[in-house]
């Protein structure tokens, strides 16, 4: 089986809505459902998994029945942070997948996702046992910054960068089950999981683990300011124009 993993635990608090930015609506449709549309019409994604905000999680059942999404077979409490919510989905799903089973980790918040990311991803992971949707890096050569925010008055560049050099990492990831499981169960018992940032690949860098990369495309944000939420707007009145052309 494949699995989409829908990240949905966070609340976004940089975009400066009072609800979740996954449920905001845009064109009068919750993100989270134009993020579930992708993974429901895509005919090797199986089932859904929806790792959701513990207050949140009734109206994402609504959500399911109100858009018939038949493949989101369970939803559970997430955590909060991106690991903690990945560990609570791959624990979730223990007893209800194999190891070979492959699980498509996605942002609940990155809804610009299209078919041929998700199909490289599982093409990829079935070769490799894993695949991070990966692109070039396309804007100017640059110099690295100090450690502080761009808006920082104080920010400064210290190193050139060459951008050849550089890739995007973006959702989804995917895991065969048994590697990410094994993975994480590793990082628990040794302690490493405390020494890294919490994101799955920043974990696998620290336990020597080789990412392997898929499609990308420059156009699969995770909506993080409410600029994003504009682009995303576009974004669908560009595919509905072109729909009915």
């Amino acid at each position: 089986m494949n699995i989409a993993v829908i990240l949905a635990g966070g609340i976004g608090s940089r975009v400066g809505a009072d609800i979740p930015k996954q449920f905001i609506e845009v064109l009068g449709k919750p993100v989270i459902a134009y993020t579930m549309d992708a993974f429901q019409k895509h005919e090797d994604v199986d089932a859904i998994l929806a790792v959701c905000v513990p207050e949140w999680m009734d109206t994402l059942a609504e959500i399911r029945d109100r858009y018939g999404f038949s493949k989101l077979k369970w939803i559970t409490e997430g955590g909060s942070t991106f690991q903690e919510s990945v560990m609570k989905g791959v624990e979730f799903l223990e007893d209800k997948v194999t190891r070979e089973d492959i699980l498509l980790i996605h942002f609940a918040a990155s809804p610009f996702i299209e078919e041929p990311i998700i199909t490289d991803a599982i093409r990829v992971c079935r070769e490799k046992g894993n695949a991070i949707s990966t692109t070039d890096f396309f804007l100017l050569s640059g110099k690295k910054v100090k450690e502080t925010s761009v808006s920082d008055p104080e920010n400064y560049t210290v190193e050139y960068i060459n951008r050849d050099t550089v890739a995007c990492m973006s959702t989804p990831h995917a895991f065969r089950y048994g590697f990410i499981d094994d993975m994480y169960k590793e990082a628990v018992e040794t302690g490493v999981i405390n020494e890294v940032e919490p994101h799955t690949t920043t974990l696998m860098y620290k336990m020597g683990k080789p990412i392997y990369f898929s499609y990308g495309t420059q156009t699969n944000i995770k909506i993080t300011r409410a600029e994003d939420l504009d682009l995303f707007e576009g974004y669908v009145l560009m595919k509905q124009r072109r729909e009915r052309n």
